[in-house]
């Protein structure tokens, strides 16, 4: 079996997929753009082959690699990269190659905000009233039917990047004045907290692995107004977020992937699904799954890739939160005083890489509990400031 990886080597924790799909006996290609003298020897290790490209963002190098690669192993089953950024990049090539998987003519689903939202719609799930800003009276026409405040997004865009709170006519008329509209899906502003459904499926859909977190701060408020953000897994799954997660799932119809769905919890505790990622969550969630629930993600997400027998968890052990740090605040307690404080509750830290530093800080601490009372009080002692 033969897997294109594309970016093996990052973020640095997906090097763990690779060595997990290695083990499982698959051929792991790996295409980037880093040497490969500068890649950690794991990784080096767990790839078949490496074909270093210039750029991950010039196609034509890209099908060469892939083209390479064809001619060396044969027929190609998988080019993924599990990460937002590649997404309509893998849907290309596995549509010029012909491998299995989400295509060019699928990939719209999974990327565009305008479109998840009418699958969310034949799910069953509540979504926010939301319009393309095609143009500037279409959008004046929206604020006046809707109200403010709105909230405008890149159609396809990653995380909170360019996405503005709209309160009133003056920034409306700012936002149109300073934006190309054709870009932008804008819909009513929803309070409430952050609770995400996440999982992974399997050879036909079903769904092998399931959990959900719950978010101290919504991405927008967090890069915005460069706050501090913590988040944690829960020991269970709300059963109204279980039953409409798994159908949201059911409406994607996808298979062997990843998935992050979004929802905000209302103060009336109404579910409104905000959007959906088919990759895992961000930062260092991944190794979250495995601290909460004492599994590995990376051998289960081989095992699935291999059509190996997966056992499903129905236990969630722990708690596990991430609490985020940035540099230059006047944070009260030290690195050393965190230490000392969790002693074997902090289950890892680690810098955070630049590109991720507006949402996930500078600095991750990852504390697993069993009881929610500690998680609070620790992601206020880490957070704390004089």
């Amino acid at each position: 079996m033969n897997f294109i990886f594309l970016s093996p080597d990052f973020p640095d924790n997906f090097q763990y997929f690779v060595k997990s799909l290695n083990k499982a006996g698959i051929n792991v290609l790996g295409i980037s753009d880093k040497p490969w003298e500068n890649l950690s020897s794991d990784l080096k290790s767990s790839l078949t082959e490496y074909y270093r490209v210039w750029s991950l963002d010039n196609y034509d190098e890209l099908l060469r690699a892939c083209g390479f690669f064809t001619h060396r192993y044969g027929k190609i089953d998988y080019i993924e990269s599990l990460n937002e950024h590649w997404l309509a990049t893998e849907a290309a090539l596995r549509t010029d190659f012909n491998v299995s998987g989400i295509k060019n003519d699928t990939i719209e689903l999974i990327k565009r905000k305008s479109a998840m939202k009418e699958v969310f719609k034949t799910a069953g799930a509540s979504v926010a009233l939301g319009c393309r800003a095609e143009t500037e009276q279409d959008l004046r026409h929206f604020a006046l039917q809707t109200g403010y405040p709105l909230v405008a997004k890149p159609d396809s865009g990653v995380g909170a990047t360019s996405t503005y709170k709209i309160n009133n006519d003056e920034e409306l008329e700012n936002f149109i004045k300073n934006n190309d509209l054709k870009h932008y899906f804008v819909e009513e502003f929803v309070e409430g907290q952050i609770h995400s459904y996440d999982g992974l499926t399997g050879e036909n859909g079903e769904i092998v692995f399931e959990t959900s977190h719950i978010f101290s701060l919504g991405v927008m408020e967090t890069v915005n107004f460069d706050r501090d953000l913590y988040y944690y897994s829960t020991r269970g799954i709300a059963s109204d977020l279980l039953e409409i997660g798994r159908a949201v799932v059911k409406a994607f119809g996808i298979s062997k992937r990843f998935f992050h769905i979004e929802f905000f919890r209302t103060p009336e505790n109404r579910l409104v699904a905000l959007e959906v990622n088919m990759r895992p969550p961000g930062g260092l969630t991944s190794d979250m799954f495995n601290y909460a629930n004492d599994i590995s993600i990376y051998d289960m997400y081989a095992a699935v890739i291999a059509g190996h027998a997966t056992e499903k968890k129905t236990e969630y052990p722990y708690h596990c939160v991430y609490v985020a740090r940035k540099n230059g605040r006047p944070y009260r307690h030290t690195h050393e005083e965190i230490k000392d404080r969790f002693g074997e509750n902090l289950v890892h830290f680690q810098p955070i890489s630049g590109i991720f530093r507006n949402a996930l800080g500078d600095w991750g601490y990852l504390l697993r509990f069993e009881d929610t009372d500690s998680v609070f009080e620790g992601a206020h002692y880490i957070q704390e400031k004089n």
